[in-house]
């Protein structure tokens, strides 16, 4: 990065007459005698080129390089709430494992809470090196700003290379905070993650919509934060015996205070959470009306499935905004997903090309839903649904003779 330079001993008003004219977004101003550019400069760098030669010029920023051999280890931020994990930790304590082999680094786990022997224990059994355990009673219930000190605390301390923090609704508020503090960057709703043997994270997410996937990296900047939605790396499998160490942690008394109390906690009413279901039925535009999805309501029941779709019918007001798989709504993993009238977007698809079957219904042979299901019908959803319903009913008649 640079930044344009004004060389005050060689304006006049002649000079500062010509340079101000000179820039197409009026960025440059004479007051007080002083040439100014202002906040509408877009470093085009016309004022260099054609105005009065050595009057402004541009001038490089030298950055200090990190000192990448300091920073060692990926850590996770282990959210419990009562006693147990949010899923999500599995999912980072998996992938974290697999980025940590690729240089030989540490996997860490970040604890903070009131009681958390045994949460700490069971992290043991899921590869993790070290648990870096926050354990006090003015910990019990999640505050932003004590939660937040003790990330810092961690990270001042410990010096990890990657924070990996669950795109949760404690994650999303905790992740940017701590990594402001570190002046570092934060990827959020990272998708993949890849690991360079310089230590560089490249975190990759969709952009613009889900047009096009990004891939960000942020090489002089530690450590590298990244939050990470839900269902969307595989979880680490638990083994048999522990292995690591739990490293008791705390804070100053100034560390857990906070303006904010906690006067009532109230039970939220179970919400609609199709990343949670194992079987799906998904409807998309070829399903011509609203009347139309008792089909697939009848489909979904027959199945004990939860109903979603994408994201045209959402806008049409057709469906709950809980119930859209792809990238702006919900990512699933499902054993079972059946699309049906669904062409197959690059947003879709990446929300549910996690599943463990898929079968899509379209009457279009060369969408691009074919690519990626396992099983694939070439019909009209109308004649082909109740076919299946029929072979479902008579199937289960046939077990109840039997």
């Amino acid at each position: 990065m640079g930044y344009l330079k004004i060389h005050q001993e060689l304006v006049t008003k002649d000079v500062a007459e010509k340079m101000c004219g000179i820039c197409p977004f009026d960025a440059i101003s004479y007051e007080d005698n002083r040439l100014e550019i202002g906040a509408g400069c877009k470093l085009c760098r016309v004022c260099i080129k054609n105005g009065v030669p050595g009057v402004i010029t541009y001038e490089e920023e030298k950055e200090e390089a990190i000192d990448k051999s300091l920073w060692k280890g990926i850590a996770v931020f282990a959210e419990q709430e009562a006693g147990s994990f949010h899923p999500v930790v599995y999912e980072l304590l998996g992938k974290a494992g697999e980025l940590a082999a690729v240089n030989h680094h540490p996997v860490y786990a970040v604890l903070a809470g009131c009681g958390l022997e045994p949460l700490a224990e069971e992290l043991l059994h899921y590869g993790v090196d070290k648990v870096f355990c926050y354990d006090s009673e003015k910990l019990k219930e999640f505050l932003l700003l004590p939660y937040a000190n003790a990330l810092e605390d961690f990270i001042t301390r410990v010096h990890p290379s990657v924070m990996m923090v669950g795109a949760t609704v404690k994650g999303r508020s905790l992740a940017p905070r701590v990594a402001a503090r570190f002046r570092t960057g934060l990827t959020a709703d990272c998708t993949v993650l890849e690991m360079k043997e310089n230590t560089d994270l490249v975190q990759i997410r969709p952009a613009f919509g889900g047009n096009i996937m990004a891939q960000i990296v942020t090489p002089n900047s530690r450590p590298q934060f990244c939050t990470v939605r839900y269902k969307v790396f595989a979880a680490a499998e638990r083994r048999q015996e522990p292995c690591g160490e739990i490293v008791p942690m705390g804070l100053t008394e100034t560390g857990y205070e906070t303006k904010a109390r906690l006067l009532e906690k109230r039970e939220k009413p179970k919400e609609i959470d199709i990343a949670e279901a194992e079987v799906i039925v998904a409807v998309g535009r070829g399903i011509k009306s609203k009347n139309d999805l008792r089909l697939a309501e009848e489909l979904a029941k027959a199945l004990g499935a939860q109903l979603a779709c994408t994201r045209p019918l959402i806008e049409a007001g057709w469906f709950d905004a809980r119930r859209q798989i792809g990238l702006s709504g919900r990512t699933v993993k499902p054993k079972l997903i059946i699309t049906l009238g669904i062409s197959g977007s690059v947003q879709f698809v990446a929300g549910m090309k996690g599943a463990d079957c898929i079968i899509a219904v379209n009457t279009d042979p060369h969408a691009g839903i074919f690519d990626t299901a396992h099983y694939g019908f070439v019909g009209d959803l109308y004649e082909v649904i109740p076919h299946v319903l029929e072979m479902i009913h008579a199937g289960r008649k046939g077990m109840e003779r039997d």
